[in-house]
């Protein structure tokens, strides 16, 4: 005899993590026992049934502070002012998801009464993806041009006033 178990479904609206009461973390088996962490900033939220959120690594707590610099260290998370952007890019009428990853700067005042940061993306798409096939084959037959093409922005944003 078979018995199916029904999964509950998330529920429908928006609902916001109740920072002071929830917790995200991880655990890892090491040696004998467990390692155990937690990130003191962190998001969660269902927004119609689908759960978004996210953990800045940079804000990763353990029980020795020493351990928290090593895990973001490249060891570990490479914590620091990294960024990743998800979104969709249109090119001749295609249009394909894209990751976008990088680095962003802390606001910082400018000469001029300004307030700015630095943005600094990169990614990669194919080209024949968006329908761009041309190419000019070498001597030795292999393409003078890659398929790959990687997409670089790096941007000084500065408030509206």
């Amino acid at each position: 005899m078979t018995t199916l178990e029904q999964t509950k479904a998330l529920p429908v609206g928006t609902w916001t993590a109740d920072t002071v009461h929830s917790e995200i973390g991880f655990r890892v088996d090491y040696m004998a026992g467990a390692f155990r962490g937690t990130f003191a900033s962190f998001t969660a939220e269902v927004v119609d049934g689908k759960l978004h959120g996210t953990a800045d690594v940079s804000s990763v707590q353990v029980k020795d502070p020493n351990l928290e610099a090593h895990l973001q260290s490249p060891d570990f998370f490479d914590a620091g002012n990294e960024i990743t952007v998800h979104g969709e890019i249109t090119i001749k009428g295609q249009t394909h998801p894209i990751e976008l990853t990088g680095t962003i700067g802390d606001p910082i005042a400018d000469p001029y009464g300004n307030e700015r940061f630095g943005l600094e993306l990169e990614g990669k798409i194919d080209r024949t993806a968006f329908g761009i096939d041309w190419n000019n084959p070498l001597p030795s037959g292999e393409p003078a041009l890659a398929n790959d093409v990687t997409l670089v922005a790096q941007l000084q944003l500065v408030k509206a006033a």
